[in-house]
């Protein structure tokens, strides 16, 4: 199931023009997928704790419409795919009912203790991710 989280739009995010700037997407992104991730059982901090680091490898966003300031959104997150290694993220941002930008991130799993190279998730978060992925 999609998690939803509201975000209200600060003027820091905005340009010029009063609409937020395209970076800022991602950082809605971030706080949608680290929200599902916490109502999924799967805390970034605990991961980290253990060791385990998650890193963006993948990117991607298309903006059908303009947010501005003071706007109150909605970032609607899924987890679309998991693997052993990988989470696919997908993200709907949205006022109202209208979506503003759509995309996806991809993560992968990295060991502090091993230079920072792809691991292979640890048992529980795999299997929380699993239970949290809603297929295409």
């Amino acid at each position: 199931m999609p998690h939803d989280v509201q975000v209200r739009v600060r003027y820091a995010e905005t340009d010029q023009m009063g609409v937020v700037y395209h970076s800022n997407y991602l950082v809605y992104f971030e706080i949608g997928r680290t929200e599902m991730m916490r109502a999924s059982g799967i805390c970034y901090a605990d991961l980290e704790a253990r060791g385990y680091v998650l890193a963006v490898t993948e990117s991607s966003m298309k903006h059908r419409g303009s947010a501005k300031y003071d706007d109150l959104l909605t970032v609607r997150t899924w987890l679309r795919e998991v693997t052993k290694t990988r989470l696919r993220f997908e993200y709907a941002v949205m006022r109202a009912d209208e979506t503003l930008t759509a995309g996806h991130t991809v993560l992968a799993f990295l060991s502090r203790a091993d230079d920072m190279r792809p691991v292979r998730a640890p048992t529980d978060a795999h299997a929380a991710a699993i239970k949290a992925c809603e297929p295409v």
